[in-house]
């Protein structure tokens, strides 16, 4: 017996990176009993971040190496999405000074309630279900991520690779964001920065987004500036839907997308 907690321990400890989570449920559910936890807690092999999850001793906490343990070591169907991916690829025009960064989240299932207490700059938010109609699952194949607009980003911090959105399916993401006026003036102004997206990938992603406002809004900003990729868009199989939509009240309504825009729209432009 004495023989064989050191081995459990040692097995736990290898396993861990230094910047990486574990929940006391995958504990649980890899023989790890909650007294054994408390133990290995008491004895200072692992620290407790927030109650219900750990890190080795000596641990880093970080937002790279959460989300990494998010989606490889608890396997839940989450992503980084929306302005945040499109911040990890370059494009922000909010600066935002003096304020953390928002990481924002995507999937089919919620977040586990410790991530709201871990002591972070940053702050995670769940912005639910993306408007596509793919599963998503972490463990996908780089091919298959791709054929979805998602791919595994690389971390400069070392925590390995996290999956996020391409900058084709962050766009459409934001657009789908809860309707105002500021929303749609981030996603002009990066819209007019997005001078390289994939024709293919972006026509993909129109023809499987299930969101009419997302489409619309993006097509509509897409059309203000012109990149030669809005040129080779196919639209015969993307569903805009009928009729108009008020996306703004008192806004000008797009003479072809048939939705409502700021009327100040570029007096917005920095």
């Amino acid at each position: 017996m004495s023989e064989q907690k050191p081995s459990k321990i040692n097995h736990l400890l290898a396993s861990l990176e230094d910047t990486d989570l574990v929940s006391s449920r995958w504990l649980q559910a890899h023989g790890y009993s909650r007294s054994l936890v408390a133990r290995y807690v008491s004895s200072g092999w692992l620290v407790s971040p927030a109650r219900g999850v750990y890190l080795r001793k000596g641990g880093r906490l970080q937002w790279q190496g959460v989300l990494r343990s998010l989606q490889e070591r608890e396997g839940l169907a989450l992503y980084v999405g929306g302005r945040f991916a499109l911040a990890m690829h370059g494009y922000e025009h909010y600066l935002r000074l003096g304020e953390a960064a928002t990481i924002t989240l995507y999937g089919t299932t919620r977040p586990p309630g410790w991530l709201s207490q871990l002591a972070l700059p940053e702050r995670f938010v769940f912005c639910g279900k993306p408007p596509f109609v793919w599963p998503f699952t972490a463990d996908s194949q780089k091919d298959h991520l791709l054929e979805q607009g998602l791919k595994r980003q690389e971390m400069l911090s070392g925590a390995g690779t996290i999956v996020c959105s391409t900058p084709e399916r962050a766009i459409l993401e934001l657009c789908d964001s809860p309707t105002c006026a500021a929303m749609v003036y981030e996603a002009d102004a990066l819209m007019q920065s997005l001078a390289t997206l994939s024709p293919k990938r972006m026509t993909a992603l129109l023809r499987h987004c299930n969101s009419i406002k997302a489409k619309r809004l993006f097509l509509a900003l897409a059309d203000r500036y012109q990149h030669a990729w809005l040129r080779r868009l196919s639209l015969d199989e993307v569903d805009l839907g009928s009729g108009k939509r008020v996306l703004i009240p008192g806004g000008r309504l797009h003479p072809i997308y048939q939705i409502t825009l700021p009327r100040d729209l570029d007096e917005h432009l920095g």
